[in-house]
């Protein structure tokens, strides 16, 4: 009677999966997209990526060693892959100091405020991001020019984005292959549409993510800005620019996926993509701000536990 047989309660199910391969399985996802803005951006891709990556993990592990006196777990990939999106999130001539204020706010308070990963009700490199937007308007909307490259990367060439021109001067100032393959400035990680792409192939291939809220927050700008294209040509540009240009694939495939911060259920997956698609649509055009996916994903993340509290995956054993 000393060794016990127990069974813990089902389901049953081993799949081989862990923090760690999907948050590293995210970060080869963005690899085409840094190398792009490698290439674009130069010595600028490479200081701001390194400085909010290195200063999201230094924050967590501070935080959590000496302020939470936790386990230690920075080796997860996550304060690695929260740096790396923000970084994406921001222009490559920001400097350091910005960098790191906005990687200590968007671990210290995005996330490790809350308990840590899986109790953060934000997404964290968002709230980084929104963060150093509000605090340093200026600086976060100045960007470099493509190819501008600088020995030193504050001092890269500076221009406007296209989302920024079109909206001052609703006219389209690049050709279409430029905004796909990255040749126009803005955010490191926004600027290839075709990397971000690749990436999110990448993420479908090794079922990292599913396409339920990706696909709800693309189709929905397309559909949303076509009503518009089509009511006021002359004040709206076409819904094919407004899926390449800013940071909506960035946002939709890599931010708006975060699991800790979106639905669990597919319906719930596809309300909270279309709410972000409308919201990210109506900011854009009616807004002060020429983006808005950043703050319409926020918005979306306040209203996740609503959603999963109105749309409950069927429960165990229970008939059709």
């Amino acid at each position: 009677m000393e060794n016990k047989f127990i069974i813990s309660s089902s389901p049953h199910i081993h799949c081989g999966d862990s923090v760690g391969k999907k948050m590293y399985g995210v970060l080869i996802a963005l690899a085409p997209a840094f190398l792009v803005s490698l290439y674009y951006f130069g010595l600028g891709a490479i200081a701001v990526t390194f400085i909010a990556a290195s200063s999201c993990v230094l924050t967590e592990y501070v935080t959590q060693k000496y302020l939470l006196k936790k386990e230690i777990t920075i080796f997860d990939g996550s304060a690695l892959l929260t740096g790396v999106l923000l970084a994406f999130n921001l222009p490559s001539n920001l400097p350091a100091w910005m960098v790191i204020l906005g990687s200590v706010f968007a671990i210290g308070v995005g996330k490790m405020s809350f308990g840590g990963l899986g109790n953060n009700p934000f997404n964290p490199a968002l709230v980084g991001r929104v963060f150093l937007f509000l605090s340093f308007p200026v600086q976060m909307t100045t960007w470099p020019r493509p190819r501008a490259w600088s020995t030193e990367y504050l001092d890269a060439e500076t221009g406007a984005t296209p989302l920024t021109m079109i909206k001052e001067y609703f006219g389209e100032f690049a050709q279409l292959t430029d905004y796909f393959w990255g040749n126009v400035g803005g955010s490191l990680g926004e600027v290839s549409a075709i990397a971000l792409l690749i990436g999110l192939a990448f993420l479908l291939y090794r079922k990292i993510i599913t396409w339920h809220i990706p696909v709800s927050i693309l189709v929905t700008v397309f559909v949303f800005a076509g009503i518009l294209y089509f009511l006021f040509p002359g004040k709206c540009v076409s819904p094919v620019i407004h899926l390449i240009t800013g940071g909506l694939l960035l946002g939709a495939i890599f931010m708006a996926t975060d699991y800790v911060t979106s639905p669990i259920t597919p319906p719930g997956k596809i309300i909270y993509g279309i709410g972000i698609g409308i919201l990210t649509i109506v900011i854009r055009v009616f807004g002060a701000y020429p983006e808005g996916v950043s703050f319409a994903i926020l918005v979306m993340n306040a209203f996740t536990p609503l959603i999963n509290t109105c749309i409950k995956p069927k429960r165990f054993g229970r008939g059709k």
